[in-house]
């Protein structure tokens, strides 16, 4: 049995299920010391100067580290809590405690990876060991056909090779007790800092919001349940996956999944159980595609490293994006003059969401009809979403702004026929622009259209309580085509 402890640095995997540092560190036999550190870096601006962590994020956060630590302490241990540099905060402690070594889950994306290699040289000093694990996604890198360097530019290809000949391993059993923090080590574990001792306000909720996130593992486990098993609504996902009013048309896991509060193996289960006891269907499958987009985000950093946050982005391509600021803010506060868009930042701006279908729009929106910088909206939707996740948020920007893994270059989405498809009666609109309650669906999408009588009609003057369209559609659509397709020439 080692005789010096083993300190388990939690990170984004703040639970007790499928969590291999902690089943590692526990065949040891040595003493286990979880630690969570709050970076304070997490509190410092984007680089073009929007808050790091927004509210919704942070509050989900720290909701998160508290229930993890209710959960050690009902295992029988308890959790360090601290606030600072990791890399310097976690060395001085595992220094203190005299460890013998340092487990954690490892990142891939480059300010996490700092923290990393700052840590392990720090530690290497003092002759403790580190070790790191994979445990984020679906699929283990060990288990892919193909070395991180080698993997597919394009989803597709990746996909049907992993599906043909991959396995997704079993999850890693939930520890029924855990060894008590030895009273010898004296140690001080730390309060839970509050939103207030970071600047932010108390978020105020809003009944339009699609759903409640509560941060933890006990609340994300407890979403699996209702979403899969007691409201059924996993058979018929593939259908309703665009939806973007009501809590139970997708899943909603991804806040979860962000911070680790859910393991995406035990996700994967839970849809192989219902399968075998209710249905299998495409729908089922259609879940465990979307894993794989969010696998594959996480692979292509892995492989890529900082290409994914240039302007150029994956494809190295260099096109001439605006930095309008008037414009831009005009889009961060759904004011663009055109409802879907509107409605979709509202939402987010008021509650640390969005629909993928809606991210989608706005972000074709803000770089194909505004030719904006892409990475202004990048750093926006990091600063606002509740569920933001590096890779998939970079990814995705990559992917529509026409710089990233997307064999088709120009990928635009027209919010004419967007609007028409996925709020056919203009029911999300409405629920987000009330100044648009009283107009009918046939005109909801395109009020711009209104004649004077109808605006009266309807309450709803024109270029007072609702904005004029910022551009026109087509014309704006076909000027950033014309730029991006000389560009790749």
């Amino acid at each position: 049995m080692s005789q010096k402890p083993i300190l388990l640095w939690y990170r984004n995997d703040l639970r007790s299920h499928d969590h291999e540092p902690l089943n590692q560190a526990l065949k040891t036999g040595a003493v286990v010391i979880p630690v969570y550190c709050f970076d304070s870096r997490w509190l410092q601006n984007t680089s073009f100067g929007f808050s790091k962590m927004g509210v919704f994020r942070a509050k989900f956060l720290l909701e998160s580290v508290a229930n993890l630590r209710q959960t050690l302490r009902d295992l029988g241990s308890d959790l360090i809590i601290r606030q600072g540099l990791p890399e310097n905060v976690i060395a001085q402690l595992a220094i203190t405690l005299n460890v013998s070594a340092l487990y954690y889950h490892q990142e891939v994306t480059a300010e996490e990876k700092l923290v990393e290699t700052e840590l392990n040289k720090a530690l290497s000093q003092h002759q403790i060991s580190t070790q790191g694990f994979w445990g984020s996604t679906l699929y283990h890198p060990e288990d892919l056909p193909w070395a991180i360097a080698e993997i597919p530019e394009v989803f597709t290809s990746y996909r049907k090779p992993v599906e043909k000949s991959s396995r997704v391993r079993p999850t890693l059993p939930t520890p029924d007790a855990l060894p008590p923090l030895p009273n010898s080590l004296n140690l001080d574990l730390g309060t839970l800092p509050s939103l207030e001792e970071w600047g932010l306000e108390h978020p105020r909720s809003d009944p339009r919001a699609v759903l409640f996130f509560r941060g933890g593992e006990k609340a994300g486990l407890q979403r699996i349940q209702d979403y899969i098993w007691q409201g059924n609504h996993l058979e018929h996902y593939k259908k309703t996956r665009n939806q973007m009013l009501g809590a139970d048309g997708s899943s909603k896991f991804s806040p979860w999944l962000t911070f680790g509060c859910l393991s995406p193996r035990l996700i994967h289960e839970e849809v192989q159980n219902y399968e075998s006891e209710r249905i299998k269907n495409e729908s089922t499958y259609w879940l465990i595609f979307e894993l794989m987009w969010r696998d594959y985000f996480r692979f292509i950093c892995a492989k890529h490293g900082n290409k994914i946050f240039y302007a150029s982005g994956l494809q190295g391509l260099s096109l001439p994006w605006k930095q309008d600021w008037k414009q831009f803010e005009r889009w961060q506060q759904g004011i663009t003059g055109f409802p879907l868009v509107d409605a979709n930042m509202r939402e987010l701006s008021t509650t640390g969401f969005m629909s993928n279908r809606g991210r989608q729009n706005v972000a074709s929106f803000l770089t194909k009809n505004l030719g904006m910088d892409w990475r202004m909206g990048a750093e926006w939707f990091e600063s606002c979403l509740i569920d933001y996740d590096p890779c998939s948020n970079w990814g995705n920007w990559n992917y529509l702004a026409g710089v990233g893994n997307d064999g088709r270059g120009f990928r635009y989405f027209n919010i004419a026929k967007q609007s028409q498809e996925y709020d056919p009666k203009g029911q999300y609109v409405k629920h987000w622009l009330p100044e648009l309650a009283h107009v009918p669906p046939t005109k909801i999408h395109q009020p711009w259209k209104l004649l004077a009588v109808e605006q009266k009609r309807f309450g709803v003057q024109m270029g007072v309580d609702y904005p004029l369209p910022m551009v026109d559609l087509s014309e704006s659509m076909q000027m950033n085509r014309h730029i991006y397709e000389i560009t790749k020439s």
